[in-house]
C-alpha cells in the first residue's frame, strides 16, 4: 500500500453520525470479485437518484446535487470529515477500498467503528480521532470556506488548520509504523522472510516427519 507521512488536502464533509458501511458501499457491490472498481459507487444511494448494479456506467446516472461528493467545490478531496461512529455496520473492507479509490487518504471524526478503523489502517488510510467540539468547528469552517484544506503530519501526530491552529491526535506505534512504511501485517511479516525460512529448515531438521506429512498432502 502507499506509504503515508504528510498530507495537505482538500476536505469533503459528510455531516451525519453513524454512517454505516452499507451507506459507504451498498451490498449489491459485494458481488464484484476484484479489489478495484468501487470508487464510482462510493455513497451510491446518496450520490445518485437512479439505482444501479455492478458494472453500470455511473457517468449516465442522475446525481443528487446537494450531496457533497457531487459538488464541484469538493472534487479532488483527500480528507473526509465525518461525525461520530463513522464506518459502523458490517465489516466489509470494500467500503475502505471505495473511499481509497475515490481519492480519500485520511478521515477525521470524533470516533470510528473498530473494524472499519482497522480496515482503514490495513489499506493505507489514516483515521484521525478529534474531540466533538473540534470536529464541529471544522465542519463550520469547511462550510464557510470554499477550498478548505487541512494538513496532516503523521510523524508529529498533528493536524493543522489553514490559519495555523494544530490539533494533536493519538495513534498506536504499530499502526503508525504500518502507515509510514506502507506495509500491512503480511508485508511486515515478510520482512522477516529470511528468519522464517531458517526456522522452517531447523524445524524440519529436528522433526523431519513434518516435511513428509506436508509432501504427502
Amino acid at each position: 500500500m502507499q506509504p503515508f507521512s504528510m498530507l495537505d488536502a482538500l476536505v469533503v464533509p459528510i455531516d451525519r453520525p453513524d454512517v454505516d458501511t452499507d451507506a459507504i458501499l451498498p451490498k449489491q457491490y459485494m458481488k464484484m470479485t476484484g479489489r478495484t472498481g468501487f470508487g464510482p459507487y462510493l455513497f451510491d444511494e446518496w450520490r445518485y437518484l437512479d439505482p444501479a448494479e455492478p458494472g453500470d456506467d455511473c457517468a449516465t446516472r442522475r446525481q443528487t446535487p446537494a450531496f457533497s461528493l457531487n459538488q464541484r467545490r469538493y472534487q479532488g478531496a483527500g480528507i473526509l470529515l465525518g461525525q461520530a461512529n463513522f464506518g459502523c455496520g458490517s465489516s466489509r473492507e470494500h467500503a475502505v477500498w471505495a473511499l481509497s479509490e475515490w481519492g480519500i487518504r485520511a478521515l477525521v471524526a470524533p470516533s470510528f467503528a473498530e473494524i472499519f478503523r482497522g480496515n482503514c489502517l490495513k489499506n493505507g488510510l489514516l483515521p484521525v480521532v478529534l474531540p466533538h467540539a473540534v470536529v464541529d468547528a471544522l465542519f463550520d469552517a469547511v462550510q464557510a470556506t470554499s477550498g478548505y484544506r487541512l494538513s496532516i503530519d503523521l510523524h508529529a501526530q498533528t493536524i493543522g488548520e489553514p490559519e495555523g491552529t494544530t490539533h494533536a491526535f493519538e495513534i498506536d506505534p504499530f499502526s503508525k509504523a504500518m502507515l509510514v512504511d506502507g506495509l500491512d501485517e503480511i508485508g511486515i511479516t515478510l520482512r522477516h522472510s529470511v528468519d522464517i525460512a531458517a526456522f522452517e529448515r531447523e524445524r524440519v531438521a529436528l522433526e523431519p516427519w513434518l516435511a513428509d506429512g506436508i509432501a504427502a498432502k
